[in-house]
């Protein structure tokens, strides 16, 4: 690029350098700056870098001047200070419904929103493995195209994946397309899901975005309006237990007190929680009963039973036992006597 050029974009470069290689603990001179400067082939006085970092200030960066213990001109204010791009990267890396590709694109994206110091300290507390992640590569795409769905007011049609014992993506409903009126998308439980109408059945259903493929906008406006409009995405999320829940019930639950943490951090400090003496204490709310919600009951071992309704207490006790089948002698005797504990838990 000709010098003459470059000196007109001085005040951009000066900037560049307050972006890439300054923040609260890293200050830099007027000197360095003039210095970088004419490294990069633009010819530049003192007098004329103050002017530019006023002319800075007046655009609306928030250049600082510290002159004691790390001295200098820095840029005190980020879009991300350094802890929340930490916490977004490792989001990044550990989300299972993007690629590994697409991981690594967002992550070096990230990057660039801190200063270069910043940067050397967050790839040394970079997650060493990526972790299981979708093979979908039109995750992005699709994405897109759903939430110009929402704006357009329009139905969409999809065709929906799942794995083989070959370890292949399959469509199901013998590739027959899916006709949704889409209306929400949301991340639950480390997944990516597209709430709607299922335009064949009326019913309100969920999918798995990393599932989806080949999304296609329709011309018929969407359904389902009036169940949406009130829709509570967090009360949703809290009781769905991983989105595969199959029927919403009030359930009655009584938990030893050492379990309290494990119970408000799930189904957070709305929770009806009231002690039911002084070692325990019971747990009413709607959930989606199902075999998510009996598994996640099954962690808790003997620190949890179902007070009501019977229904799904029965339901409990069958589910337990099918899980333990396999794990007897033929002489129907208890191989372990954890076992026996699980049999019991829950069912009392």
């Amino acid at each position: 690029m000709p010098r003459s050029f470059n000196q007109k974009l001085k005040i951009l470069y000066i900037m560049k350098i307050f972006w890439e290689r300054t923040d609260r603990d890293h200050g830099i001179s007027v000197r360095e700056i003039v210095s970088i400067l004419r490294s990069w082939g633009i010819k530049a006085e003192r007098k004329t870098v103050y002017d530019d970092i006023e002319a800075l200030r007046y655009f609306g960066l928030k250049i600082g001047n510290r002159r004691v213990n790390r001295a200098g001109y820095y840029l005190e204010d980020r879009a991300f200070e350094l802890p929340e791009l930490k916490f977004l990267m490792d989001a990044v890396q550990s989300s299972r419904f993007i690629t590994e590709r697409q991981t690594q694109e967002l992550v070096k994206k990230l990057e660039n929103l801190a200063s270069d110091p910043e940067n050397r300290k967050l790839q040394n507390q970079m997650l060493k493995g990526i972790g299981v992640k979708t093979p979908n590569e039109e995750i992005y795409v699709n994405v897109e195209k759903i939430y110009d769905a929402f704006t357009e007011n329009c139905q969409i049609s999809f065709r929906y994946y799942e794995w083989t014992l070959a370890k292949k993506m399959h469509a199901k409903n013998n590739g027959q397309r899916y006709r949704v009126s889409p209306w929400k998308m949301m991340w639950d439980h480390d997944r990516y899901y597209l709430l709607g109408i299922d335009e064949n059945s009326g019913i309100a259903r969920h999918y798995r975005v990393d599932r989806i493929k080949e999304v296609k906008q329709e011309k018929e406006s969407r359904n389902g309006a009036a169940i949406f409009r009130d829709f509570d995405l967090g009360k949703f999320s809290v009781g769905t237990f991983g989105m595969s829940g199959r029927k919403d019930a009030l359930v009655k639950l009584e938990f030893e007190n050492s379990v309290i943490s494990e119970v408000m951090e799930y189904f957070g400090q709305e929770a009806v929680i009231l002690p039911s003496d002084e070692e325990h204490f019971t747990f009413q709310g709607h959930v989606c009963v199902g075999r998510e919600f009996f598994g996640w009951l099954a962690g808790f071992g003997k620190s949890v039973k179902i007070l009501s309704p019977e229904k799904i207490r029965r339901e409990y006790g069958v589910f337990l036992k099918q899980a333990l089948e396999g794990y007897e002698d033929k002489d129907g005797s208890k191989k372990d006597s954890k076992i026996q504990t699980l049999r019991t838990s829950g069912t009392k």
